[in-house]
């Protein structure tokens, strides 16, 4: 069998749209679970401090309840910050970037 000039071309291009295809649907894939992961760190952040806010209401500052939630809501925070470098802040509704969170969330003023 021979293999013509305009075949070869042919089958390169196949190639070539090929692989853009493959990087095409690659990088839309990616996209939606980045924002899935930081919607995730969000969600588990603002749950763990509403149950802080909660303890501290029904069983006071000192309680086991209290220091439970403030544990989980530290290890939330660890979690998104080893995950997605920046954690959020549920009170002032924003992301922070710097590791500046306050170990005594939640205590009455």
């Amino acid at each position: 069998m021979v293999t013509t000039h305009r075949s070869r071309k042919h089958g390169f291009w196949k190639f070539i749209l090929a692989g853009a295809a493959l990087t095409g649907f690659l990088v839309f894939a990616s996209a939606p679970q980045v924002r899935a992961d930081e919607r995730e760190c969000q969600n588990r952040l603002a749950r763990a401090d509403h149950r802080v806010h909660e303890a501290v209401e029904h069983h006071g500052w000192d309680s086991k309840q209290a220091e439970h939630a403030r544990h989980e809501l530290r290890e939330a925070r660890e979690y998104c910050w080893k995950t997605e470098h920046r954690w959020w802040d549920e009170d002032d509704r924003r992301w922070h970037s710097d590791r500046d969170w306050d170990d005594d969330h939640g205590r009455p003023h």
